[in-house]
């Protein structure tokens, strides 16, 4: 509903059915924290978020941060839990690795779609990722 606030679960529905059964993907939108409970179930040894994140980048440009640097960080998100108390819960009860990866978006007014350069950027972090999290590596 906030055009480039999307580039995460565009990323997550480019690679569904094609990356290793021992990957879970989920759109979590803008509650994250509703996913808690499968996200425990499935018991994963990492955890990599990506979302759209006010960084002052140029935009479609991508961030790669540890959960402790939105500690003060002027990063806005547009989740209900702030991603970083998301993040401390899981670790501490998983004891798994997280990563944010943050993509600067360029619109994020109420409508749907995303700028030309954010979806560009969306498809080739989406080639990354189905290189990375394929079964065949």
């Amino acid at each position: 509903m906030r055009m480039d606030d999307f580039v995460g679960v565009k990323i997550a529905q480019d690679l569904k059915g094609k990356v290793s059964g021992r990957v879970m993907l989920l759109e979590c939108e803008t509650v994250p924290e509703s996913y808690v409970q499968q996200i425990l179930d499935f018991d994963p040894t990492h955890l990599l978020l990506i979302d759209a994140a006010l960084l002052g980048l140029k935009p479609g440009e991508a961030k790669l941060v540890n959960p402790e640097q939105l500690v003060g960080s002027s990063a806005f998100s547009t989740h209900m839990l702030p991603l970083r108390i998301f993040c401390e819960y899981l670790r501490k009860e998983l004891k798994i690795s997280i990563a944010l990866l943050l993509i600067e978006p360029k619109k994020t007014d109420f409508g749907e779609g995303l700028e030309p350069e954010i979806s560009s950027s969306a498809s080739k972090i989406a080639k990354i990722l189905n290189k990375i999290l394929s079964e065949k590596t």
